[in-house]
């Protein structure tokens, strides 16, 4: 057998015909439940910031307003987070968001250790792959998205 026969695709490698692999139809909703996740996660994180859900320090300590960079922070990870959240420009949304943490990694975390487990910097590099995963395959189903481009589609045809 040569190397192009098994390159070759078969008819059980087709996603739609293959029962070891995950339906197609199931792709946008399982991304946009990671979509509303994840942003709800990060959405509770950023109001920490403003001494929400224990804030800062375990008790409700904000950040002082205008200060650089954790207030700003906490702005853009919010507005970023209800964003993605509900499919509305996510994709730049999701990619300032995924800057926003590889930002936090680099300048926070890093320089206190190299590897993530050591510097509890693991959150942030989560939140940094995850939300670029998102910015790469869309927001999925059930988003604002969506809309916005069937509506703009149908006003371009009428």
């Amino acid at each position: 057998m040569t190397n192009a026969t098994l390159d070759r695709p078969t008819t059980t490698d087709r996603t739609d015909e293959n029962p070891r692999r995950t339906p197609r139809r199931l792709h946008g909703p399982v991304l946009a439940a990671t979509r509303i996740v994840v942003a709800f996660l990060f959405l509770c994180h950023g109001l920490q910031g403003f001494g929400a859900l224990g804030g800062i320090d375990g008790a409700g300590t904000a950040l002082p307003v205008g200060s650089w960079p954790g207030y700003y922070a906490s702005v853009l990870e919010v507005v970023t987070a209800v964003l993605v959240g509900l499919g509305l420009f996510t994709r730049p949304a999701a990619v300032l968001a995924s800057g926003a943490m590889a930002y936090a990694y680099f300048t926070v975390h890093q320089p206190m250790a190299l590897l993530p487990l050591h510097n509890m910097g693991e959150q942030a590099a989560l939140f940094s792959w995850i939300f670029l995963l998102i910015a790469v395959l869309g927001p999925g189903s059930l988003a604002l998205d969506n809309l916005r481009r069937a509506r703009a589609k149908s006003l371009e045809n009428h």
